[in-house]
């Protein structure tokens, strides 16, 4: 039967002044032992320890016999309270009594997107999209963000042919060729998004093939093509200044160490979040960023003395692992979030990407144009290495035919 923990009454015995209070609840005094363990390996502070046995004495006063809390039923209860839901979850899994019944948020948003599509085309893009979300078992998960590209891609296509067709089976290759030359008044794909669509379509019909729900796969005569990535332009001076300018007003040094690695050693926002206290070594000059290890320079090494000065300071209990942690992650073992991380640059030019790209296109221009020389500094593929020195070589054979064609202008202007 549900149960509606909204209505519960604290005993007279609890007082959030104290930690917990003695009960005859085996299971009761359980969790508090479990959220006192907790309190100490997570950096819990003493308020929010009382906060989490306070929630525990509602959910569990009434609770001798073991059974499961469902997450759907202690919710209102304790944010009503203003209790922290997500720490009294935490221990209630610990000790195997948390029914954790929410839909996760993965499943929702696909259900969201695909239910304008046929039926028959809605259950084959679920179990592709699934499959590259949870991996099988010859093939590893794909990153839920990769995941979610492809099928935001291909989505357009697929209610398109939702209207003509039942089944993907239905689906031929003139189909998939309308797309890339713009049939029936739509525009052309282009650039990078047209490499994305055919590798999308490309796993979606494998896939069904691969599972015998399509007889052939259309996507075989597809043309390979080339993918055309942006041209890198450096950032201009005033950019740069901008963003200097930006994060030396605040007062927290957090802002000035996230510009500092995207400027200095290229990190991209991913390698940034997952930095780990462990992969900065300050004694020998060293730090370590998605895997590569390289020197510390002075102004790096200022940038993150302050930092941990700041967060030992605001957060001394706090036992996260990464070294960039907020409010909300410092008594949990999660990196922060990327929206967060991004928001001391939001609004100008010189965001973390595009610090990053500049920081790889001036180590081109300055060091020459060797493939080999940017993937042994920044640890990028050799594609990437190759189309970095490239739009450096093209910058560089730019700026020498403007000044030609000044010089020639001004002799000209001489002559007369």
């Amino acid at each position: 039967m549900a149960r509606d923990y909204t209505r519960a009454v604290l005993p007279e015995r609890v007082d959030r002044r104290y930690f917990h209070f003695e009960s005859d609840n085996p299971w009761l005094n359980w969790a508090f032992h479990t959220a006192q363990d907790l309190a100490e390996r997570r950096g819990w502070s003493p308020l929010a320890l009382r906060e989490v046995n306070v929630g525990l004495v509602i959910v569990l006063s009434t609770n001798k016999h073991g059974e499961a809390v469902r997450h759907s039923e202690l919710f209102p209860a304790l944010r009503s309270r203003r209790i922290p839901v997500e720490r009294t979850t935490a221990v209630l899994a610990a000790i195997g009594l948390l029914d954790d019944d929410r839909v996760p948020t993965q499943d929702r948003w696909l259900e969201r997107k695909v239910a304008l599509l046929a039926p028959g085309i809605r259950d084959d893009v679920t179990a592709w999209h699934l499959r590259l979300r949870d991996g099988g078992p010859r093939s590893r998960p794909r990153a839920p963000e990769s995941v979610r590209s492809y099928l935001r891609t291909l989505l357009p296509a697929l209610t398109a042919w939702s209207q003509r067709y039942s089944h993907l089976r239905e689906v031929s290759t003139e189909d998939l060729l309308d797309l890339f030359n713009g049939a029936d008044g739509t525009s052309p794909l282009q650039g990078n998004k047209q490499g994305r669509t055919r590798t999308a379509l490309r796993s979606l019909f494998g896939h069904c093939k691969r599972t015998g729900t399509i007889f052939r796969d259309p996507t075989t005569k597809l043309p390979k093509g080339i993918w055309s990535y942006r041209t890198l332009i450096p950032l201009q001076p005033d950019d740069i200044t901008d963003a200097v300018s930006k994060v030396n007003d605040t007062s927290t040094p957090l802002p000035r160490l996230v510009l500092t690695l995207a400027a200095v050693h290229a990190a991209r926002t991913g390698d940034i979040r997952t930095l780990q206290l462990d992969n900065v070594d300050l004694g020998n000059r060293r730090i370590t960023i998605a895997g590569l290890t390289r020197p510390v320079d002075d102004l790096t090494y200022q940038a993150i003395r302050d930092w941990l000065d700041y967060r030992t300071k605001l957060w001394p209990r706090s036992t996260n692992p990464h070294l960039i942690i907020s409010r909300q992650t410092a008594m949990k073992t999660s990196p922060v979030t990327s929206s967060w991380l991004n928001q001391p640059v939001r609004g100008l030019t010189a965001t973390i990407e595009r610090l990053r790209q500049d920081r790889q296109l001036d180590e081109a221009l300055v060091r020459g144009f060797d493939p080999l020389h940017l993937a042994a500094v920044f640890g990028v593929t050799a594609p990437t290495a190759i189309r970095y020195a490239a739009a450096a070589r093209e910058l560089l054979q730019a700026e020498s035919a403007d000044a030609e064609a000044a010089d020639t202008a001004c002799e000209g202007s001489d002559g007369v």
